[in-house]
């Protein structure tokens, strides 16, 4: 009996195997996946500074942030001719800048319902006004209580003004000093607008290699290719206020420091930062996009 009674022990724990297990799991399709936490953005430089990257200038650096390189010499205490080195950290603004404070408009009158004060009558014992005098000439007559007739106009043939002439196509466009040309040769397929980033000047399409000129007299303060969007960039400075930029180039002819003559070829037309072959021609005036059509010749 022993022997049976363990045998019937054995055979009830070998049918009894392991106890089910429900799944309460959501669907697999539905369950978020594992993702991988996003990479730390690099930290930004402080606000209002600009760390010099290799290849910079001063000219370049304002004429990325639209600031007059004169202000951000003097911002920086950096005296001619404007050497910086990479890693230097630039303040884009000047020291101790403040908001100008808004002027507070004066409060209007308030409106009374008072009447104006009366004007005292004159009293006894004030003297009245003295009559005027009588007319001297007696075949005159007087204009008491009128004021003088003044002398006559006499009408006088003015010449009208003289018409200019038509500015010639061949013929530089003189502003500030500048005496500006055509940059190349094509048409006008982009136009500036006053505040957009993205159109600060003209583009002039054509074809890969064609002649680039500058547009006047001239020192080359940048020839490079590190501002974004432009390409390979010539920058060329013409007096204190004046630069112009020439973007999208093949290949540059010039390098900083060379003096350029109007008209002379520094770059060959490209595509470089571009869609299609053109030249982007900035004109910027004490560090401002201006519109190039406001100097250059009419065609």
């Amino acid at each position: 009996m022993l022997v049976g009674c363990l045998a019937l022990g054995i055979a009830g724990c070998a049918s009894t195997g392991p106890a089910p297990v429900e799944d309460r799991s959501v669907n697999p399709s539905s369950r978020p996946r594992a993702t991988t936490p996003p990479r730390p953005k690099p930290a930004a430089p402080a606000a209002g500074t600009y760390r010099v990257q290799r290849g910079d200038t001063l000219y370049s650096i304002a004429f990325r942030h639209g600031v007059d390189y004169r202000d951000l010499a003097e911002w920086n205490a950096i005296e001619p001719p404007y050497t910086i080195y990479p890693g230097r950290e630039l303040r884009m603004s000047p020291r101790g800048a403040a908001r100008p404070p808004v002027a507070q408009a004066a409060p209007p009158p308030r409106a009374t319902s008072a009447p104006p004060p009366p004007v005292p009558a004159p009293g006894p014992f004030e003297p009245a006004a003295p009559a005027p005098p009588p007319s001297t000439n007696a075949g005159t007559p007087s204009h008491v209580g009128s004021p003088a007739q003044p002398p006559p106009v006499v009408a006088t043939a003015t010449p009208p003004p003289p018409v200019p002439a038509p500015v010639e196509s061949s013929a530089p466009a003189a502003s500030g000093d500048v005496a500006w040309r055509w940059p190349a040769e094509g048409q006008v397929v982009g136009g500036y607008v006053g505040g957009d980033p993205m159109r600060q000047g003209i583009d002039i399409a054509g074809k890969s290699g064609a002649p680039v000129r500058a547009a006047a007299d001239g020192t080359v303060v940048y020839s490079g290719n590190g501002l974004i969007g432009y390409g390979e960039l010539i920058i060329v400075k013409h007096n204190p206020a004046f630069l112009s930029a020439y973007g999208h180039n093949r290949k540059r002819l010039v390098q900083e420091g060379d003096r350029v003559k109007a008209g002379q070829t520094i770059a060959e037309m490209g595509s470089s930062g571009a869609s299609r072959d053109e030249l982007h021609f900035e004109i910027r005036r004490n560090g401002k996009p201006s519109n190039p059509l406001d100097y250059l010749p009419r065609r």
